[in-house]
């Protein structure tokens, strides 16, 4: 028997204050008390309480991610991973948990994502391609074989393939009034703490040194050094360690 799923997607992402006040699920009907009613699985439930929408997200969520797992995902936690039910995911792509893909993504196959990642609208994942621990994504092409492997935000970015992007990297895509993009080209690597200030290129096999600001469009295999010499300032402690 085929599942049957009648329910607004974005149940799994607004909160519960904003579906009170109006517009609960698309195709779902009204019962006799006049709440909506979402049908999962040939389940009804009536939405008349913040604690009642709560169980339909809860049912929502795990069929959304039964549905992937059953097309060849690999949802480690399916209570903590939330998936807008319009995403594509590759074959042997693993989602760990506490997850969150909003709508309009695409995942190749044999991906990494999370724990904790944030995949937004817009966002293209190529095959093999690793986002790990606190990684964001928004409006981006990652390419395949690409490792982002923790605490990295990239947005309105065109990333090759098999470019590194180490611990802390930003790509500094709003000034205040308007976005711009990022393009990062195949085989680059970007240190840890590094700032890519949009708009901006890295070349093919580039490298930047970790705690650069990159402001300049930096050329095929080089490697580009945009931070503050380091002084030492010797014996400094001992005179404020005698008071």
């Amino acid at each position: 028997m085929t599942p049957e799923y009648y329910f607004n997607a974005e149940i799994l992402f607004k909160p519960v204050s904003e579906w009170l006040r109006a517009g609960f699920f698309a195709g779902s009907g009204i019962n006799a008390g006049g709440f909506p009613v979402l049908l999962l699985d040939g389940r009804e439930y009536a939405v008349d309480s913040p604690a009642a929408l709560s169980a339909a997200r809860k049912a929502a969520q795990r069929a959304v991610n039964l549905m992937f797992m059953g097309m060849g995902a690999d949802i480690y936690d399916i209570e903590t991973v939330y998936i807008h039910p319009d995403t594509l995911i590759g074959k042997g792509t693993v989602v760990y948990p506490n997850t969150v893909i909003r709508e309009d993504v695409r995942i190749g196959s044999d991906c990494k994502i999370g724990p904790f990642a944030y995949l937004r609208p817009g966002t293209r994942v190529g095959d093999g391609v690793k986002l790990g621990d606190f990684v964001e994504v928004k409006n981006s092409v990652i390419g395949a074989r690409t490792s982002v492997s923790h605490l990295t935000y990239i947005g309105d970015s065109d990333v090759g393939q098999g470019v590194n992007f180490g611990c802390g990297a930003v790509t500094v895509n709003y000034d205040g009034a308007s976005k711009a993009r990022t393009a990062v080209g195949d085989g680059a690597f970007i240190g840890c703490n590094t700032n890519l200030v949009a708009p901006v290129s890295v070349g093919e096999g580039a490298y930047t040194a970790a705690g650069s600001t990159i402001t300049d469009d930096v050329p095929p295999g080089a490697l580009a050094l945009a931070r503050q010499r380091q002084v030492n300032k010797e014996n400094w402690t001992a005179p404020r360690d005698r008071g």
